[in-house]
C-alpha cells in the first residue's frame, strides 16, 4: 500500500457564490508542489475527487466529520488534513524538498 493525497478538482461552482468558479488554494499549492518535482513522488498516488459534499470516498476512508480537503492519507491507515504537515510529509516520506522558510 502506499500514501494517498486526496485533492479536490478545480474549477468548481458554489451555490452560495453563484455565476462564480473557484479552486482550492491549498488544493493548488500541492499541485505546484507535484508538478515542480514530476521525479518525486513515484510512490505517492494522487487522486482528485469533486468539490460537492459529501465526498463519499473520504468518508467511506475517514468518516463524515474528515472531508475537508487537501488529505493525505497514510499507507498505515492513519491520515494528515494540516497543508503545512502534508508538505512536512511529502518531504519526509516522498522525498521532496522542504519550503523555504
Amino acid at each position: 500500500m502506499t500514501d494517498t493525497l486526496y485533492l479536490l478538482k478545480p474549477g468548481f461552482e458554489d451555490p452560495a457564490y453563484p455565476d462564480t468558479t473557484f479552486y482550492c488554494w491549498h488544493c493548488a499549492l500541492m499541485e505546484g508542489v507535484l508538478a515542480s518535482f514530476p521525479e518525486l513522488g513515484a510512490d505517492l498516488d494522487v487522486k482528485r475527487i469533486a468539490w460537492p459534499r459529501p465526498r463519499t470516498e473520504i468518508v467511506e476512508l475517514l468518516g463524515e466529520e474528515n472531508q475537508s480537503l487537501p488529505v493525505l492519507i497514510l499507507d498505515d491507515g492513519g491520515f494528515i488534513d494540516d497543508k503545512d504537515s502534508i508538505l512536512e510529509a511529502l518531504t519526509e516520506r516522498h522525498g521532496f524538498p522542504e519550503p523555504h522558510p
